[in-house]
C-alpha cells in the first residue's frame, strides 16, 4: 500500500488527508462522498489510483436529464440477429466517479446507490454482479447549489465517508504549476486487484478490542440522545443522530487506518481520527443549528470531547496473550 500511495503522489501533490481516507474505503470496501470545488485533483487522483491497480476507472458526469439505464445498462434490441442483447453500463468498473452527484435526479441516485448497497445489477431478470474490488467515490460542489437535487439522508447513509477537500496551501500548488507546465508523469503498476482482495482480507484480520466496538457506539449513541451524554445543549440542533450504519464505519475505517499506519491492532485514536469523516454527513441538523451557524464537525467534536476513550483497551488482550 505504500508503494500504491508513492506512485499516486508522482502525480497528486498534496492532499495527504484525502488519499489516506481513499485508502482507507479501498482497504474497508466502504463508498465516499468527497464535497470540494472543482480543480482540486478529484478526478486525476481517481484515475491514477486505477492506472497503479491496474483496475478498470468510469467516470460518469451526472446531469439532469440522465437516466438509470445510463448507469447500469439496458437491453438492446439487433436487427441483425432478431435477439436482444444486455449493454453493460459504466458502473461496471473497479473504480467508479459519480461527478456531481446531486446534480442528477432522485431516480437516478437511487439506481446508483442501491447498485453501491447490492453490488449487483439486474438487468431483464438477469443479475450481473460488479467487478471486485468495487469502490464509488461521488463528488459534490459545495458552491453551486442552483439546479441541484440534494441526496436524501438515506442514499446519504449509504456512503462510509464524506471527505471534505480544500485548497491546496501556496508551496504544494507552485509545485503542481511545475508539474502541470512539465512533461507527463507516467506512473507504474504496483498492485493488481487480485492483489488488493489479498489484502483486504489481511486488513479485516486486523484484532479490534470489544472496548473500542463499545466506544463507537457511545459515540454514535450521543448524537442520538446528547442529553444522555451530558450534552443538552446540543440536543436543539440535532434532529436525526447517526445511524447504525455510523458504528460498523467507524470500527472498519479504524482498523483500515491502523492497518495503513502499519499495526495489527486498532487503538481509540484511529477512531477519533476517521470519527469526522464518517458520522459528519449523517448528522441530520435542525433549523437551530443553522440559524446559530453550527455544523455537524461542530456537534462531533464536542461528542469526541464529552465520551470518554477507553484508557485501556487493549489490556485484557494482553493479559490473555
Amino acid at each position: 500500500m505504500e508503494g500504491v500511495l508513492y506512485e499516486v503522489k508522482k502525480v497528486v501533490v498534496g492532499q495527504d488527508a484525502f488519499l489516506e481516507r481513499i485508502m482507507i474505503a479501498m482497504l474497508s470496501g466502504g463508498h465516499l462522498l468527497i464535497e470540494g470545488v472543482p480543480g482540486l485533483a478529484k478526478t486525476l487522483t481517481v484515475n491514477t489510483l486505477a492506472k497503479v491497480l491496474q483496475g478498470s476507472f468510469k467516470r460518469i458526469q451526472f446531469t439532469p436529464d440522465l437516466l438509470p439505464a445510463d448507469l447500469v445498462g439496458t437491453r438492446v434490441y439487433n436487427q441483425k440477429t432478431s435477439e436482444f442483447t444486455t449493454e453493460l453500463g459504466p458502473v461496471f468498473a473497479n473504480l467508479l466517479l459519480a461527478d456531481e452527484i446531486n446534480r442528477a435526479p432522485a431516480k437516478v441516485q437511487s439506481a446508483l446507490l442501491e447498485v453501491m448497497q447490492e453490488r449487483q445489477v439486474t438487468i431483464a431478470g438477469q443479475t450481473h454482479t460488479l467487478p471486485k474490488p468495487f469502490v464509488v467515490m461521488a463528488t459534490q460542489n459545495p458552491i453551486e447549489s442552483e439546479g441541484t437535487y440534494p441526496l436524501p439522508e438515506a442514499q446519504v447513509d449509504r456512503f462510509m465517508m464524506k471527505v471534505l477537500v480544500g485548497y491546496p496551501q501556496p508551496e504544494e500548488e507552485f509545485v503542481i504549476v511545475q508539474r502541470a507546465i512539465g512533461d507527463s508523469i507516467n506512473v507504474a503498476a504496483r498492485a493488481s486487484t487480485e492483489q488488493l482482495a489479498e489484502i483486504q482480507k489481511h486488513c479485516r484480520r486486523g484484532f479490534v478490542d470489544s472496548a473500542l466496538v463499545q466506544y463507537a457506539v457511545d459515540l454514535v449513541n450521543a448524537t442520538r440522545d446528547p442529553a444522555k451524554a451530558g450534552l443538552g445543549k446540543l440536543a436543539p440542533f440535532i434532529m436525526f443522530g447517526a445511524s447504525p450504519r455510523a458504528s460498523i464505519s467507524l470500527v472498519e475505517g479504524a482498523r483500515a487506518l491502523a492497518f495503513l499506519r502499519g499495526r495489527a491492532y486498532t487503538t481509540p485514536q484511529d477512531l477519533i481520527d476517521v470519527a469526522p469523516d464518517v458520522m459528519r454527513h449523517r448528522l441530520v441538523m435542525s433549523y437551530e443549528a443553522l440559524a446559530e451557524n453550527v455544523t455537524a464537525d461542530d456537534i462531533i467534536a464536542e461528542v469526541l470531547k464529552a465520551v470518554a476513550a477507553p484508557e485501556r483497551p487493549l489490556h485484557r488482550h494482553v493479559q490473555v496473550a
